[in-house]
């Protein structure tokens, strides 16, 4: 019955066809050079309740040590015996235009053996981007919204205490080049490719600032000339070109989930005359043997065991359906209900289809 339902709520839904919303520019596309840049840097988290990284985990005692001496405490690694320490590594996302000053979310995650960095400090850690440079610096009380705790009969968890955030932890330190200033040229990558979604917003554009502002050398870029009247004024013309509104053309694609029986269909998808039918043979074997044996007390006679089998065949009466041509997916989804299909059923019809060559549209089993 819940198959049946989804199924039916699938068909419904599906049944609202029509021309797809129009879409603003910056919801498909991105200007090349404005994007996140990831950062990612080692540290250590104090002030653990025993839980940290134990000492066959050199690397923190090591870490401990180069601290301690940059800090004037001159020590050795047979003097460190310490488990409220843990090795981390720390990782965040620089977003662009990001000015020094500009506080960061970042992400401690345990790199030893550590139970538990919840409760702890992450001391001062540099962030490094892929140039090595250091961008940022991370620092603050680790948020892990977990705990664990273990006794010798037996333990309690909740999530995962060895991985947890510091909210605004980091200090952006270095600003990123600004990709914008003094170009007179830009760069819209759209995030599909696709011929006619660029030749649309070509089109877009160049009606919208009234010249040949936009041209497209290949279905996922596009290059714009910043004109005279926005000269050095390169924001007011990216806002007012990102509003712009753009219908995307999208490709016929159906994607198959069979570990979960999830099937989702593009508007676009189209199936050729075909004839459909659906049915199941259920084979029943029921072994049932019965047991005699002689009465008590009796001197004569033993236990037989009599084998006994009853056998059911079932056959559902389905009904065949001829799908005419360039039915819509609406159209295919309520044939298929009316035989009474299941989504895990409609997994199998459709990869059938495909394979008679009836599908007009990409099938992607993942």
């Amino acid at each position: 019955m819940k198959n049946h339902a989804l199924l039916i709520l699938f068909a419904v839904l599906l049944s609202w066809t029509g021309t797809a919303d129009a879409m603003r520019i910056k919801d498909i596309a991105s200007f090349a050079g404005v994007r996140d840049n990831q950062l990612v840097g080692y540290g250590l988290v104090v002030g653990l309740n025993g839980s940290g990284d134990s000492d066959q985990t050199k690397i923190q005692i090591q870490s401990v040590v180069n601290m301690l001496e940059r800090m004037g405490i001159s020590t050795t690694i047979a003097d460190i015996k310490i488990k409220n320490v843990a090795a981390v590594m720390v990782t965040a996302t620089l977003p662009p235009f990001a000015k020094q000053g500009n506080r960061l979310d970042i992400l401690v995650s345990s790199l030893g053996d550590a139970k538990s960095i919840a409760g702890g400090t992450l001391i001062m850690t540099p962030l490094k981007g892929a140039d090595g440079q250091v961008y940022a610096v991370g620092q603050g009380s680790v948020l892990t919204n977990s705990f664990a705790f273990a006794g010798q009969g037996a333990s309690a968890q909740k999530n995962h205490p060895t991985a947890g955030r510091v909210p605004n932890g980091a200090l952006v330190e270095r600003e990123l080049p600004n990709t914008l200033s003094g170009k007179s040229t830009l760069h819209l990558n759209l995030n599909t490719a696709d011929f006619t979604t660029a030749s649309r917003v070509v089109a877009v554009i160049n009606n919208k600032f009234k010249s040949a502002v936009a041209v497209s050398s290949d279905p996922g870029s596009i290059t714009l000339t910043i004109p005279e009247a926005y000269s050095n004024r390169a924001v007011e013309f990216v806002a007012a070109l990102e509003t712009l509104e753009v219908r995307p053309d999208i490709a016929a694609k159906v994607v198959l989930n069979e570990r979960t029986g999830t099937v989702v269909m593009g508007e676009n998808v189209r199936i050729s005359t075909v004839a459909i039918t659906q049915g199941s043979l259920s084979l029943v074997i029921k072994e049932t043997p019965q047991v005699s044996q002689p009465s008590a007390l009796s001197k004569t006679g033993e236990t037989k065991v009599v084998p006994r089998s009853d056998a059911k065949v079932t056959e559902e009466n389905r009904r065949l359906m001829v799908m005419p041509e360039g039915a819509s997916i609406g159209d295919v989804v309520r044939a298929l209900n009316l035989l009474g299909v299941t989504p895990r059923d409609l997994i199998s019809i459709l990869q059938a289809v495909k394979a008679a060559g009836a599908l007009q549209a990409d099938l992607s089993i993942i």
